[in-house]
């Protein structure tokens, strides 16, 4: 991953990688390696990730069915 620093643009540049590494997942994951996961615990996490997924598209169906 790569940002452009521009001379004294610091903050900016900081939000930009911020930013990325978001959009990317790499903050959950770091947030989620800081300690060990048992696996139960995973499949739970999987199970309901999947879940809320699934939600999501059903309101966003709903939502574009209601717009026609």
């Amino acid at each position: 991953m790569r940002v452009n620093v521009e001379p004294g643009k610091i903050d900016k540049a900081l939000k930009v990688l911020k930013r990325k590494m978001q959009n990317e997942g790499i903050l959950r994951e770091m947030r989620q390696r800081e300690r060990f996961e048992k696996p139960s615990e995973k499949k739970r996490r999987k199970e309901a990730e999947a879940v809320r997924r699934h939600r999501k598209a059903l309101r966003k169906r709903e939502e574009r069915e209601r717009a026609r």
